[in-house]
């Protein structure tokens, strides 16, 4: 038996693959890449427009809201703002993923200095 013969692919609208019209693809926007897709979520406390914020495009550090810790460059993490444009870009929040999605079950975080007591 002779071994099988591989066709070329065929790049035209014609083919029967399905791939396509044929043309280069898209272009692929890496700014968009980079900042990551917004999508709406809905709490009880409204809708919020959240987008996920990869670890490479992550160049700042940010205090998360939740847990009151920082979030250094190169950690993954999202960023949240009111979704029905109640604000402006001062509104938007970065926060860790796990912060985000536990933040309903968790009490307000108290900030305190070093020298402040512990109680109450």
């Amino acid at each position: 038996m002779s071994p099988r013969r591989n066709r070329p692919v065929r790049r035209d609208s014609g083919s029967r693959s399905g791939h396509g019209t044929g043309g280069p693809p898209e272009p692929v926007d890496q700014e968009r890449v980079r900042r990551g897709v917004a999508a709406v979520q809905s709490w009880s406390d409204g809708d919020w427009m959240v987008r996920s914020v990869p670890g490479p495009a992550a160049t700042k550090t940010y205090r998360c809201p939740g847990c009151v810790q920082e979030i250094r460059p190169g950690v993954p993490h999202l960023v949240a703002w009111p979704a029905d444009g109640r604000g402006d870009l001062t509104d938007r929040r970065h926060w860790h993923q796990g912060c985000w999605r536990a933040r309903e079950q968790r009490r307000p975080a108290i900030e305190r200095s070093r020298s402040a007591p512990r109680h109450g």
